[in-house]
């Protein structure tokens, strides 16, 4: 993962292209922060699956920006966000759709062993850990439970 978003930045100093250079550096920056904490409490370097975490955690980040942005009718700045957005998501997987997270959320309440509203907490901490970066997790809470009640 490292190494694709350092091509990526090569590529974009080579085209001059600067809101990507821009955005692509922060994303190292980001990740950078991260393996110092990581460091400092005497863990790994992180994964990619963090790393995931990271470009989630920032795209998340943006789109907020954009919505404030736009309620405060400063469009030309939404629009550098959701630029950003477009970018920092090329470098995550592709989101699950709806059926398949209706049956990922089964095969988790299922595995889980979950029997009502009481095993959501374990339920959404398994969703997160098996599908990092992958599903939308507002949604993937209302069906998990849907499904427990």
């Amino acid at each position: 993962m490292r190494e694709k978003i350092a091509q990526a930045l090569n590529d974009a100093l080579t085209k001059k292209d600067k809101r990507r250079i821009s955005t692509l550096r922060l994303i190292q920056t980001a990740i950078k922060d991260r393996d110092i904490a990581n460091r400092g409490a005497g863990k790994d370097p992180v994964s990619d699956d963090e790393i995931l975490e990271v470009l989630g955690r920032m795209v998340k980040q943006r789109k907020e920006s954009a919505k404030g942005f736009e309620e405060g009718n400063r469009l030309e700045l939404a629009e550098q966000e959701r630029e950003e957005i477009a970018i920092i998501g090329e470098f995550m997987p592709k989101p699950l759709g709806e059926d398949d997270m209706k049956k990922a959320c089964a095969q988790v309440v299922h595995e889980v062993g979950a029997g009502g509203l009481r095993d959501m907490g374990r339920c959404m901490n398994a969703l997160k850990e098996k599908f990092p970066g992958r599903m939308d997790i507002g949604k993937a809470s209302g069906i998990v439970k849907n499904m427990l009640r």
